[in-house]
């Protein structure tokens, strides 16, 4: 299986179940749309950001049709403005290259610096998808199982709104 063997390792010490899809390289959601067609699964967009002074950093969970109010965030932060963080920085926190961005990452935090917003429509979803820290697979879980996860990693995460209006 594509990914890191430490997270199916995890996966599976937590009782977590998943589907695998193998599939090509596809860094964006359009390109993934074709190989995630017929899975019932909620898929989602995984954006990494920091905050002004790059001394924080966030990721955002979202539906992968939506668009994000980044303003709407910044005002709610009182961090300044956001932008993407960097290769660097994608690297040093979660372990992974630019189009393979997914919570599971988290598992590379193992100092809990990156907080995650999950957007609040995803409460609704019974099962979500995100690459395995490669973009050459997706896995599908339960929306609780998420959850389960990002209790064991340790991050603080917190579920907003975040999509714009």
């Amino acid at each position: 299986m594509n990914g890191d063997p430490r997270l199916y390792e995890l996966l599976d010490q937590l009782s977590i179940e998943f589907e695998y899809i193998e599939h090509p390289e596809a860094p964006t959601i359009e390109i993934a749309k074709k190989y995630w067609a017929g899975h019932d699964a909620q898929h989602c967009k995984n954006l990494f950001f920091r905050n002004h002074k790059g001394n924080q950093h966030y990721l955002v969970l979202l539906n992968c049709d939506s668009m994000m109010d980044i303003h709407d965030i910044e005002k709610r932060l009182h961090q300044g403005k956001l932008s993407f963080a960097s290769e660097q920085r994608l690297d040093k926190y979660l372990g992974v290259k630019p189009g393979s961005v997914t919570p599971f990452a988290l598992i590379n935090d193992t100092e809990h610096h990156v907080i995650v917003f999950i957007d609040s429509t995803l409460q609704n979803a019974e099962r979500v998808s995100f690459h395995p820290c490669i973009n050459t697979a997706s896995l599908m879980i339960k929306k609780d199982d998420l959850l389960k996860f990002l209790d064991y990693c340790g991050n603080r995460y917190e579920w907003m709104d975040v999509i714009a209006d």
